[in-house]
């Protein structure tokens, strides 16, 4: 096992790391930009380095930087959590020419599955159904305009190394195609330094299925359900539950059996996801491959009773899947809502600042995974999710009313939130019967501007 693990990462994912490393009798090394001098995950680690400023093209995404600390505080690992890095196959590289692990899926992996284009037309040969689109990226508008005429509108402008709905633009029209691919490509290149994006028809109306897959150093590879993220605003998800009410045990198995063949079929290691949509006649379409540990993994490990983020780094360190995942099966319903510092009464509009108050909720079957606390600032410099709030019941409907006995109970001032907004969404009449996709969540806002509106 690993004596010293270096972080990669900042926020609620950094500090769970940590905690899955002092379980394991690891110490930890924390990275840190200037502003995050205050965060949790600097405060508990063992040992913090500062990487630079605020950008993060000058901090958590400096190679050169994350590297000098690992040599400096002499870490065997680097745990990259998600975004930023997580999936840089050249950092990878980079990790395994210091002799640092790298806690996650080969460099060889990495590249394959970080283009998109390329992660379709992969899965495509292993027999998975893809969304028809192009098969390499789009370089031009002209290009984008003749392939978006010849797959028939409406279609998506998506970034080949994307992820976490950035870089992403839905086009019904020669107009909105052209606006949508250089937006996209300018935000992917400033989110992650390569404008390359792709096009691929847009399924109506779908839910958003991902599937938690796991594979050690010995070809060993197992699925752990589904999770369904179809609750999403502008590609970015919301609440995210495990098992999906639209799943059927047929239907489960199709899609298990196809993520567990694509990712052996690549020699998958360590931790990542299957992401397909499946349209109104439960057809399901490759989307992507993460090629990391997802924001949502908790919902599966409180489903599965396992800890991903410690299998991760075991695997890592050489070892076998524990019986404990290979056996594993679903025992309960659980949801996830990303609380974020931002105000939906102003189109959603980042909310920095200092939190002076900060309670969370407790009790039987809630989670919180959060770097918050009351002082802490909340920077304008990175994502706005400040916490993930979970929960686990013996059925959906359990779950949903637990859900919001606990949104309830939040308290966050000083900063805006979403939490009014989670609560609309589990008042929802559609959402709590099961009757929703990728749509709802634009449903309702548009729903309640009208209502202002008429005020």
């Amino acid at each position: 096992m690993f004596k010293k693990v270096l972080i990669s990462n900042r926020g609620e994912i950094a500090l769970r790391i940590i905690r899955a490393c002092r379980e394991l009798g690891i110490q930890t090394v924390a990275v840190y930009s200037e502003p995050d001098v205050e965060s949790l995950h600097v405060q508990l680690a063992d040992e913090a380095v500062c990487i630079g400023p605020a950008a993060s093209s000058e901090s958590y995404l400096r190679v050169d930087r994350i590297i000098s600390a690992a040599e400096i505080t002499d870490v065997d690992a680097i745990h990259p959590g998600y975004g930023f890095l997580a999936e840089n196959a050249h950092f990878a590289e980079v990790c395994a020419s210091c002799n640092i692990t790298f806690i996650g899926p080969s460099p060889r992996v990495l590249r394959l599955m970080g283009n998109k284009s390329a992660a379709k037309e992969y899965a495509n040969k292993t027999g998975i159904p893809i969304i028809p689109g192009s098969k390499s990226a789009v370089d031009s508008e002209v290009e984008a305009l003749k392939l978006a005429r010849a797959i028939g509108y409406p279609v998506m402008v998506k970034a080949t190394a994307g992820g976490g709905g950035r870089g992403m633009r839905t086009a019904h029209n020669e107009n909105s195609l052209v606006q949508g691919f250089h937006s996209a490509r300018m935000e992917a290149e400033k989110t992650f330094n390569d404008p390359a994006v792709y096009i691929e028809k847009l399924v109506l109306n779908p839910h958003h299925i991902e599937f938690q897959i796991f594979g050690d150093n010995y070809s060993k590879v197992i699925h752990l359900g589904e999770r369904d993220c179809s609750i999403q605003r502008r590609n970015q998800k919301i609440v995210e539950e495990c098992p999906s009410s639209l799943m059927t045990e047929e239907l489960r198995t199709q899609m298990g059996e196809a993520s567990i063949r694509l990712a052996q079929a690549i020699g998958y290691t360590n931790a990542g996801t299957v992401e397909y949509l499946v349209d109104e006649e439960l057809n399901f379409y490759f989307v992507e491959m993460n090629a990391r540990i997802q924001v949502e993994h908790p919902v599966t490990e409180e489903v599965y009773r396992c800890d991903l983020v410690k299998q991760q780094i075991r695997v890592a360190a050489g070892e076998r899947l524990g019986n404990y995942m290979t056996r594993a099966t679903p025992r309960y319903h659980a949801i996830e809502c990303r609380i974020n510092a931002e105000d939906p009464s102003k189109n959603f509009q980042p909310s920095p600042g200092t939190i002076k108050l900060y309670y969370a909720p407790g009790g039987y079957g809630v989670r919180i995974d959060s770097h918050a606390y009351a002082g802490y600032p909340v920077p304008q410099h990175y994502d706005s999710m400040i916490a993930k709030l979970i929960v686990a019941a013996s059925s959906r409907e359990s779950a949903i009313y637990r859900m919001g006995r606990a949104l309830s109970e939040y308290l966050i001032t000083g900063v805006h939130t979403n939490i009014p907004f989670q609560q609309a969404i589990f008042r929802n009449e559609d959402f709590c019967r099961g009757r929703y996709n990728t749509n709802l969540v634009e449903r309702m806002i548009q729903e309640m501007s009208l209502a202002r509106a008429e005020k």
